[in-house]
């Protein structure tokens, strides 16, 4: 059985990925997430200079959903090149058929502060990096995000790519939209070489019933977690409709029966994120081995041939 994945040029050993801001805060995390069985992992967004996040209580979950507005705080591109490197460093030194690729999140508030985010992961070195225009959350700072506006994602795709120098760019788009097909189609056009579908959904709230009050300091967060399964994959059928380029899916991924789902709509690559926090962060090893179940079972002997299958019917 092959269960390798080339996307963008970047070979995958399998097609699970740490999504964005779980656990990939420093080098040692992502290294542990390698160990427990991820085919790539994805940093926690970089901003060019220090950003502190909203204050807490920033998350919290149930059995159906789990809610967030971290308000991505991050020390910067500097703090991020000393632990990205050590992942890299540590990745390198393994035998080949073991290393894992490493994409590096960006993110900005304007296309300047982007052009310049992208110089410094540039030199960091990356497999691939990813441009973040989506996240719901800090709406209230920036205003609308790019990925809302197709003539404003593909103005950050079009200066990411153009500071990226050879590293491949793709781009992280919002499910918060009336036709996420016109939002991919003018990042494919503007150098996207892939997209990831997608960020959380919302923004969503709940109220503690006891206080009266939002459980949430921001009052507003991100929604995730197995109850938006659904409502992703729709979404990474109607970008893989739209685009030619590779997507990495994602959106309540809990099992490997999730992630044969997203591949089947369209993904070559599957991003688990809240999934750490309903089964630790053994998933990958546990979602890839309920793949290799599936695919025994199912006669499937190269794992890349199912990726769009349901959109051939």
């Amino acid at each position: 059985m092959n269960m390798t994945i080339n996307f963008c040029g970047v070979t995958f050993p399998n097609p699970t990925v740490l999504a964005s801001g779980i656990l990939g805060v420093v080098g040692d995390s992502l290294k542990n997430v390698v160990i427990n069985g991820a085919g790539g992992v994805t940093s926690k967004s970089v901003w060019l200079t220090r950003h502190d996040g909203h204050p807490g209580p920033v998350m919290m979950g149930t059995q159906n959903f789990y809610i967030n507005a971290v308000g991505l705080p991050d020390g910067g591109i500097e703090k991020a090149r000393e632990e990205l490197k050590k992942y890299m460093e540590w990745n390198e030194s393994q035998p080949e058929e073991k290393q894992v690729p490493l994409i590096g999140n960006i993110v900005a508030g304007s296309i300047k502060d982007f052009a310049e985010i992208a110089k410094g992961m540039r030199q960091i070195g990356p497999d691939i990096i990813e441009v973040n225009i989506s996240c719901p959350n800090v709406e209230d700072e920036f205003g609308r995000p790019f990925a809302h506006c197709a003539i404003s994602a593909g103005a950050a795709t079009e200066i990411v790519k153009k500071n990226a120098g050879k590293i491949p760019v793709i781009v992280k788009l919002s499910p918060n939209v009336g036709n996420i097909g016109e939002i991919a189609k003018a990042c494919e056009a503007s150098g996207a070489e892939g997209l990831t579908v997608a960020n959380t959904f919302g923004p969503g709230m709940v109220i503690d019933i006891d206080t009266a009050e939002p459980i949430l300091a921001n009052k507003v967060g991100g929604v995730s977690g197995p109850g938006i399964k659904p409502l992703a994959v729709k979404k990474v059928w109607d970008t893989a409709s739209a685009v030619k380029i590779p997507i990495i899916g994602m959106g309540g991924v809990m099992t490997g029966r999730d992630v044969i789902e997203f591949m089947m709509a369209g993904a070559s690559l599957v991003g688990i994120g809240a999934g750490v926090y309903y089964r630790g962060v053994e998933v990958f090893s546990s979602v890839v081995a309920e793949i290799e179940e599936w695919m025994v079972e199912n006669k499937v002997a190269n794992l890349q041939n199912i990726v769009g299958k349901a959109l051939k019917k």
